[in-house]
């Protein structure tokens, strides 16, 4: 670490978000909200005399240099464990425990901790103390001991947090104190030691606010957006093996509403480190797969902070197959981490973000991220860049062509690049480039910049250009090719054009194939107005539309619909499927859980249906029951108290009741209940309705129906044919019994009828029937068919059309 100037004084390499944080907290003071009540003061460290091993604790690692190796020993203060760090090589080393979410800024706490060395070779007295790491450079002593060689030494301090620090961050640790160069007089700096009865006692910040959406923003019957119980921006759609994926900022990690308002502040960009993951088989019910922590200290890539505007690909390297998940760790750099499949697992091949201030051809790019993967043949191409244009460059060409995204090509690997980047010349430019292949041509949309001091001030954009927060796009024989020659019209007008007013802003896009069909993703924060009105807080919501071509190749402008896109396919309810798929939803929220997913695989992350109160339920839209029927449902639930009860409806929340599930079982622990159902016939919309007391009834984890069983049924065909005898027509109907029983068999025409009393499996009879005219019409000849089949009469009738003819 780099040194401090006191003991006890924070010292601050790189502070961000700080001010952030101290603007939101002075606009809760003056909007005149209650402050929450005050909870009692309780222990906020995990295992903190070490008698569960090294549960909560690991090596702080905050430097690349800072090593060293914990153990449990039993040369403890009290109890039978404490810890002790070898092999240090930085003052910094020692245990560590996370303490984020679990401290706030302006609280007092009381911190104590037991200390001890015995190496014969060091001083005779060394101080130690306990740190908070507030991430960035900000660290703070919070307290120290002075202990003699071989003795326990007592840290008992008391210490507030300032008000304006930020504790997005909070981990604590004992260390030794700071120096350059502790390898010069290892016995002095970097002693092994040991400690014991760590505690930390002070009153835990209050619970969250629910971010639970209560109001239905995504009404029955429509489409868009995509989801109604959270939400997600700059959306990348991919397809494989029958199901799309679409990967998002995740808006909601912000969102907090005021319990009596139901308004949230705005949304934070910086706080944002997750992506979050859906996916359908249909494009109207949809999977929520959870948040992928990408970024911050528990990220997949704890070196990065952020993780905005997800792209994703896939790509075989060196015979394995690979996905790629791009991100932008804020505007300064983007980065990748690599999955075993589309859920994950997740992990980084890299220890640096991919596109920084050292990407050859980035180097003029003021914001160096939504980076968007392409992989064609046997290259891939990442798309990046955005914002200010280079004040090099003169006002109007600032304005119209300000050249502020790139694209360059990607390694094998997929995450290194290779080559230098080339400018893609896009007028009016802001960021969100995309890329997409379609019958040999590259299309490349992004989206537009509003003017202002950043693109040489407010001009009117060339004639043909884009106006601001549109989505443009180029067409292009090379993807590393993208002269302003290539531009080629506006793909998507403003979102605004289409919701009204407060669904405004700049735009995110992306364009996938599925099916034989290409859509395009966008957002707007569609569901933010319907639960605030026409103020919304920017907290957007993914939406799609099918994407046409004309004859040229040009693409025919995209209208955002609340409708959406219809329906692929009739959702199949005969097999086993996660709750937290649905197509409209009121009143729920989901929560990942430890197992794994039931129709996903052990591997992929399971997530569970909470939040569920009295009159919240949850839709599935066009599930195929068939003509036989669903005779029954099951859920895997957790009931959370006596009472509840499931209502399977018909069409709408106050629809038909096919079944009823009382929730029965002990309260927090998961069963499974069966109920039968009666009407669960053809397609039609479902409808899982919780009804019970106060407060939270249950939690849901999959479903699936049974299927009624088939009628028996008996295989018969019949033909008709015409002939001439004495110049009068005969028509002959022919049954052939075609099933494993005898059946009786009644054939009906025009001219007569005849019945058999039995045809036998396999064999065929026949009729000619003497009409005694010259000509017949075109006509059908009706077999009434009976059989017993297990046990049970069958009916059933088939038809042969026979054409006119004439024997004059």
């Amino acid at each position: 670490m780099t040194s401090r100037s006191t003991p006890t004084t924070a010292v601050r390499r790189r502070r961000m978000g700080i001010v952030g944080a101290a603007v939101a907290a002075t606009a809760l003071i003056m909007s005149g909200l209650a402050m929450p009540a005050v909870a009692a003061d309780e222990e906020l460290i995990v295992n903190g005399g070490f008698e569960s091993g090294l549960d909560g604790w690991f090596v702080n690692n905050g430097n690349p240099t800072d090593t060293g190796a914990l153990s449990i020993v039993a040369d403890a203060y009290s109890g039978a464990a404490a810890v002790r760090v070898t092999a240090r090589t930085t003052t910094g080393s020692g245990p560590m425990q996370d303490v984020t979410g679990k401290v706030q800024a302006g609280m007092t706490y009381n911190l104590k901790a037991r200390v001890k060395y015995d190496n014969p070779s060091s001083p005779a007295r060394k101080q130690f103390f306990v740190t908070m790491h507030y991430g960035g450079g900000t660290y703070t002593n919070l307290g120290s001991a002075t202990p003699a060689r071989g003795q326990w030494g007592y840290i008992n301090t008391t210490f507030t947090i300032p008000a304006g620090q930020s504790v997005a961050t909070a981990r604590i640790f004992v260390e030794t104190p700071w120096t350059a160069t502790p390898s010069a007089d290892p016995n002095t700096h970097l002693m092994d030691f040991t400690v014991d009865d760590v505690s930390l006692v002070g009153a835990p910040p209050p619970p969250p606010p629910s971010k639970t959406v209560e109001v239905v923003g995504k009404l029955p019957g429509e489409h868009n957006p995509l989801m109604g119980h959270k939400f997600g921006a700059d959306g990348f759609g991919y397809a494989e093996d029958g199901r799309v994926y679409m990967y998002m900022t995740n808006d909601t990690q912000g969102y907090a509403p005021d319990p009596v308002t139901g308004i949230s502040p705005s949304i934070n960009y910086g706080s944002i480190n997750q992506v979050t993951l859906i996916s359908s088989e249909d494009l109207v019910n949809w999977t929520d797969h959870g948040e992928i922590q990408v970024a911050g200290p528990q990220g997949v890539a704890p070196f990065t902070a952020n993780s905005w505007a997800p792209g994703f690909t896939k790509r075989v390297v060196d015979g394995v197959e690979k996905y790629f998940l791009y991100y932008a760790n804020g505007g300064g750099s983007s980065n990748v981490i690599t999955g075993a499949s589309p859920l994950g697992p997740w992990t980084s091949e890299r220890t640096s973000t991919l596109i920084n201030g050292t990407t050859p051809g980035a180097e003029d790019v003021a914001w160096k991220f939504d980076p968007a993967p392409l992989v064609d043949g046997d290259q891939g191409y990442l798309v990046f860049g955005g914002g200010p244009a280079s004040t090099s460059m003169p006002a109007a060409e600032r304005y119209n062509n300000p050249k502020n995204i790139r694209v360059i090509e990607l390694a094998d690997d997929m995450v290194n690049t290779q080559g230098t980047a080339a400018v893609v010349d896009a007028p009016v430019a802001f960021e969100a480039g995309h890329i997409f292949e379609r019958e040999g041509k590259y299309y490349m949309s992004y989206s537009s910049h509003f003017g202002g001091t950043d693109f040489g001030g407010n001009q009117t954009p060339l004639p043909g250009y884009p106006g601001g927060g549109q989505i443009g796009y180029m067409i292009s024989d090379d993807p590393m090719v993208w002269p302003k020659e290539t531009y080629a019209g506006v793909l998507f007008p403003n979102q605004s054009q289409f919701f009204g007013s407060g669904t405004g802003g700049n735009n995110h896009q992306s364009v996938f194939e599925f099916e034989g069909k290409h859509y395009f993703t966008y957002h707007a924060p569609t569901l933010n107005k319907r639960i605030n009105g026409n103020t919304t807080q920017g907290y957007r919501s993914p939406h799609i539309q099918e994407l046409a071509f004309n004859a040229d190749g040009t693409i025919q402008q995209v209208v955002g619909t609340y409708a959406g896109v219809e329906q692929v396919r009739d959702f199949d309810p005969y097999r086993v499927f996660e709750s937290e798929t649905f197509g409209w939803s009121k009143g729920i929220a989901t929560a990942k859980v430890d197992n794994g997913s039931a129709q996903f695989g052990a591997a992929s992350p399971n997530l569970v249906v909470k939040d569920i109160d009295n009159g919240d339920w949850t839709a599935l839209s066009s599930v195929a029951f068939g003509d036989a029927g669903a005779e029954s449902v099951t859920v895997k639930v957790k009931p959370l108290q006596a009472g509840g009860s499931i209502q399977v409806r018909s069409g709408s929340e106050t629809g038909a009741i096919l079944g009823t599930i009382p929730v029965t079982g002990t309260a927090g622990a998961w069963t499974e209940l069966t109920a039968p159902l009666s009407g669960a016939v053809g397609t039609q919309d479902v409808f899982f309705t919780y009804t019970g007391a106060a407060g939270d009834l249950l939690e849901l984890d999959t479903w699936s129906f049974a299927e009624a069983p088939s009628a028996p049924t008996v295989e018969v065909s019949a033909t008709a044919s015409t002939r001439c005898v004495a110049g009068k027509a005969v028509l002959t109907v022919k049954v052939t019994n075609e099933d494993a029983v005898s059946i009786g068999a009644t054939v009906s025409t025009s001219y007569g009828s005849k019945t058999f009393s039995s045809i036998a499996a396999g064999k065929s009879a026949a009729q000619a029937f003497t009409t005694r005219l010259a000509g017949i019409p075109t006509g059908v000849a009706t077999v009434a068919v009976t059989a017993t089949v297990a046990g049970q009469p069958v009916s059933t009738t088939v038809e042969a059309d026979y054409a006119a003819h004439s024997c004059g």
